[in-house]
């Protein structure tokens, strides 16, 4: 599990560093200072993820998702992520059958690995149950450790009201 967690990170921050690279002046000559050090102690986020925004073919939400877990564990903070899929993110959360018919090819789920790596991490992943009832989904379509919320709005209601802070991506 460490080394699959090492080989995730570092493709989440090597994707991340490529795509910054073009971006890097003098960087060798001028290292880059932090003026803000951030020490998370407490953390309950939510992503709300409507649609998927692409940084070549990696989702920038499960990049983040990826990043802020990895930094509540380097700072041995407390507390929860949960990832709320819907609209036109729902996809994200099916099992490769499902994913096929959804998408209309035949190889499967691209996001699956990173879906499973993110729940290993303790991240929550949940899936909108008004999306699935409007794309005739059942928990069966779903990939392995993926939830269903009534709606991801009264989810993120609740949340909300429960102290959460919710990113949008």
């Amino acid at each position: 599990m460490v080394k699959s967690r090492r080989i995730m990170i570092l493709l989440v921050t090597c994707f991340f560093i490529a795509f910054g690279a073009d971006r890097a002046v003098n960087s060798a000559e001028q290292p880059l200072r932090i003026d803000i050090p951030v020490k998370i102690e407490r953390a309950k986020v939510v992503f709300n993820i409507d649609h998927l925004a692409f940084n070549g073919d990696m989702p920038i939400a499960l990049g983040h998702l990826f990043l802020l877990a990895n930094d509540l564990r380097e700072s041995n903070a407390k507390g929860q992520i949960i990832a709320i899929f819907h609209t036109k993110a729902g996809h994200v959360t099916l099992d490769d059958k499902a994913y096929n018919a959804a998408r209309n090819i035949s190889k499967g789920n691209p996001y699956k690995g990173l879906i499973a790596g993110l729940i290993k991490e303790g991240a929550q992943i949940e899936l909108c149950g008004a999306t699935a009832k409007a794309m005739h989904w059942v928990n069966a379509d779903l990939l392995p450790g993926v939830k269903v919320n009534t709606d991801a709005m009264a989810r993120l209601t609740q949340l909300g009201e429960e102290g959460y802070v919710q990113i949008t991506e």
